[in-house]
């Protein structure tokens, strides 16, 4: 008897929602502080109320959005506790990913990332090489949970990533993971972590 792989689930239209209000967020059409009602992101959207009060009921949960009784629904901005522990996580897994992606990361794609100011895309690439998809997967989820417009210098991030690079091409363990963590640390402070 062999094993059968499971079917993919479909994305739901509640998913598809709650990714276009996140980007919404990311790229700052829906700015924090901002109110909105269900209808009205629902027309935006063209689908029905039902699966963008879904979307938005996950957002909830992972704080990025709170519901106001008959007044609809706040965008929120991150707090400095939500910033101090999405970097203590990354931190604890990032880290040791940057040393252990030495000697097995495509180091050309990274340079191709960082030209193309694609900083999403340089960490995964990273997480990757570091043999553990559920990994990216986990930093994707911290990253995403605080999207938003602003942050940081895109030349100060630059100059860290090109560290991070020349470790890594360097096959430099020591060098990448410390790269990496004052990459993280000096992104934490910047952003307000307390």
């Amino acid at each position: 008897m062999s094993a059968l792989d499971p079917i993919a689930a479909p994305k739901t239209l509640a998913s598809h929602a709650r990714a276009a209000v996140l980007a919404a967020i990311g790229d700052g059409r829906l700015e924090p502080g901002t109110l909105h009602s269900v209808a009205q992101l629902a027309e935006q959207l063209g689908v029905s109320r039902t699966p963008v009060r879904e979307a938005l009921l996950m957002l909830e949960r992972e704080g990025r959005v709170r519901f106001e009784r008959n007044r609809g629904v706040r965008v929120l901005a991150p707090t400095s506790q939500d910033i101090a522990e999405v970097f203590e996580l990354r931190l604890l897994l990032e880290v040791p990913a940057a040393a252990k992606a030495c000697g097995a990361v495509d180091t050309a794609a990274l340079r191709a990332a960082l030209d193309e100011g694609d900083g999403e895309r340089f960490h995964e690439q990273i997480l990757l090489a570091a043999g553990n998809r559920r990994l990216a997967a986990i930093v994707g989820g911290l990253r995403e949970a605080l999207a938003g417009p602003g942050g940081r210098d895109a030349q100060e991030v630059a100059a860290e990533h090109r560290a991070i690079i020349d470790a890594l091409e360097a096959a430099d363990a020591d060098r990448a993971a410390a790269a990496m963590r004052y990459h993280l640390r000096r992104t934490a402070e910047l952003l307000g972590a307390g």
